[in-house]
């Protein structure tokens, strides 16, 4: 989640006029992104002027608050030289929620009086510095950014760690989903476990000509197809095991499959046509079937396994179904503390 661990790299993140005072609303992000460029270097992808795009009783939010968000959300616009045309509008409304969220959780826990040990700051703030990769570059960072003050940095990892506090208190202790609630969920959706009926095939096709109509065929056309699937059906009958039945996939089936062996790897059977599925039940893994026809096309399949429809067990999806459930949990225990504090504030935008 997004508090979690604080790397705080969007106080490294690059702008056209670096020379211009950073707001102290910066929001945070994730533990394993790493810093931006340092502020100065050449960059096309957005220019920034701190004016303001929002107010959170009184407080103002810039756009220069609102692009670190936006990098955030898509890390990749410096390679890319901005964002994409048919997202940067979406992405924009999102970083703009989340720094007036991030405000109002920040506003919040100063008013219940949320501190911050000082040891834990002192550890967010070395953290932070490593991700520059040398002290030089922090330092590059520190007087183009920061006006050559580190305290201004200790009060953003400050502002931080206060938010994720408030987050973990309110949010993410609450969303934790106990091992009895995951086996209800469990118990009471079998459906969403249920694992349809499936086999393991591979394919040799023999089929018309591609550039003429199958209805147009001529007698002589369909006999000659049909002595070739028969002859086909000879030769994969006599095969061994699956790389035999494979290498002659490849070298004489006619459907796209040959070029992996004739492998549609698991295909479940409600996406077979009924034909097939009803040779295929009644055959045993490692065999090969009679020729299957479809109009004036022929299919010999080797089945190499089967899965009977089944429910999965508990043992298999409980860790998955557990993190499902606090993810969900947590998003809606965030939302609905947006909106209390929502409720209660004066936000303006524009």
């Amino acid at each position: 989640m997004k508090h979690n661990v604080l790397i705080y790299a969007f106080l490294g993140m690059t702008f056209i006029s670096a020379t211009a005072q950073v707001a102290s609303h910066a929001p945070t992000v994730a533990a394993k992104a790493a810093p931006a460029p340092v502020a100065g270097q050449p960059s096309d992808v957005m220019q920034v002027s701190d004016k303001p795009v929002a107010k959170v009783n009184g407080v103002i939010l810039t756009d220069r608050d609102l692009l670190r968000e936006m990098f955030t959300i898509f890390p990749y616009a410096q390679q890319h030289n901005g964002f994409p045309k048919g997202q940067e509008a979406s992405i924009r409304q999102g970083a703009l929620e989340m720094i007036i969220f991030e405000e109002l959780i920040y506003q919040d826990a100063v008013r219940r009086k949320v501190t911050v040990p000082p040891q834990k700051l002192k550890e967010a703030e070395a953290e932070f510095q490593r991700q520059f990769g040398s002290p030089d570059k922090y330092q590059e960072y520190l007087k183009v950014e920061m006006q050559g003050n580190p305290a201004l940095v200790r009060q953003k990892i400050q502002r931080s760690l206060m938010i994720e506090q408030v987050l973990k208190t309110d949010v993410e202790t609450k969303s934790a989903v106990s091992a009895a609630e995951v086996k209800d969920y469990y118990d009471q959706h079998p459906q969403r476990f249920r694992v349809p009926e499936s086999f393991s095939i591979q394919t040799i096709s023999l089929l018309p000509p591609r550039d003429q109509d199958p209805a147009k065929l001529t007698d002589q056309q369909k006999k000659d197809i049909r002595r070739r699937a028969d002859e086909a059906l000879r030769q994969a009958k006599s095969t061994k095991n699956y790389q035999d039945f494979g290498l002659l996939a490849e070298k004489i089936s006619e459907d796209d499959f040959r070029v992996n062996m004739g492998d549609h790897k698991v295909v479940k059977g409600d996406e077979l046509p009924p034909d097939a599925v009803k040779v295929l039940r009644n055959m045993k893994p490692g065999t090969v079937s009679d020729l299957i026809q479809v109009e004036n096309a022929y299919t010999i399949m080797r089945l190499n396994d089967r899965s009977l429809t089944h429910k999965m067990n508990f043992e298999q999806v409980k860790a998955p179904l557990k993190q499902e459930l606090q993810k969900e949990k947590y998003e809606k225990l965030r939302s609905s503390l947006a909106k209390q504090l929502r409720a209660k504030a004066k936000v303006e935008v524009g």
